[in-house]
């Protein structure tokens, strides 16, 4: 069994091991307040996102109304969860696509905008806001996720937090049970569009998708010239970001606490990798 957070820690700051990985908040803080521990951050292809799963394409949700969905993504203030959780290392998120991955759009910021979230839903016909159902997450990100839940609620969408052990929680995303909003995340190599056929393609893993996206993708397979593949692939993005079809968070950012004893942590060597690696790259002190 992998230790917690907290265990991963005391183990540290006991000399037991020498590097301890996925550190997040306070964990992260304390690593920097302790003398001979030196706190490490290495940029991941992980994407976080929030999902509006099936409600997305069923007219009788809240969810169907692309106002509803601004409302939710502009409600989130990125920077802050960031800020509280990864200690700002996490990069806020305009796009369910790496930033650093080929063929990505440069997607315009989101602003943190609750005002703008709460005129959205009164538009949209939820002047009171309403009840969003559940928000489902792996446990293990719950502190993400509470943030989520308590940003939306302060513009007006109550939902439930409902995490699950991971297991659990991949098993029911690979069976689509979640229903109203789902934690989505993908930390898959690639480029675009691997994240584009995985995510927003009816053949992919995604709830749905539009017409025009399933066509550009298609022409962009076909596609021999670079340019003109970077073209449909950008243009696929721009639709999902104007139609709002997620609500994106961050790219992630793993924190990692390293012991005095270690000279070359391997963190980082191997881009976008979140662990210690290759192996036998790491070095102690003499």
């Amino acid at each position: 069994m992998v230790p917690d957070e907290s265990t991963r820690l005391a183990m540290l700051k006991r000399g037991e091991v020498d590097i301890a990985h996925a550190l997040r908040g306070a964990l992260a803080q304390e690593v920097r307040r302790t003398a001979g521990l030196k706190l490490a951050a290495t940029v991941t292809a992980g994407s976080f996102f929030v999902s509006f799963t099936s409600e997305q394409w069923d007219p009788k949700s809240p969810w169907h109304d692309q106002r509803v969905r601004l409302a939710a993504s502009v409600a989130l203030d990125r920077q802050a969860i960031s800020q509280a959780e990864t200690l700002g290392f996490a990069k806020p998120a305009a796009s369910i696509v790496p930033s650093v991955f080929e063929f990505a759009w440069p997607a315009p910021p989101i602003a943190y905008d609750p005002e703008r979230a709460r005129k959205l839903l009164a538009e949209a016909g939820y002047p009171g806001g309403f009840d969003a159902g559940d928000y489902t997450c792996d446990a293990s990100f719950s502190d993400l996720a509470e943030a989520v839940v308590n940003y939306l609620k302060a513009v007006g969408i109550r939902t439930r937090m409902r995490p699950l052990e991971r297991a659990a929680f991949f098993a029911q995303v690979r069976d689509r049970k979640p229903r109203n909003l789902l934690q989505a995340a993908n930390g898959a190599y690639g480029n675009a569009a691997t994240r584009i056929e995985r995510e927003m393609t009816s053949g992919g893993f995604s709830y749905g998708s539009y017409p025009e996206i399933d066509d550009l993708f298609h022409q962009q397979a076909r596609e021999t010239d670079r340019k003109k593949r970077e073209a449909l692939l950008h243009q696929i993005q721009k639709i999902a970001y104007d139609r709002v079809m997620f609500a994106p968070i961050w790219e992630f950012a793993q924190l990692h606490g390293v012991g005095a004893r270690v000279e070359e942590p391997g963190l980082g060597l191997i881009e976008l990798h979140p662990f210690s690696s290759p192996y036998e790259d790491l070095r102690l002190r003499k």
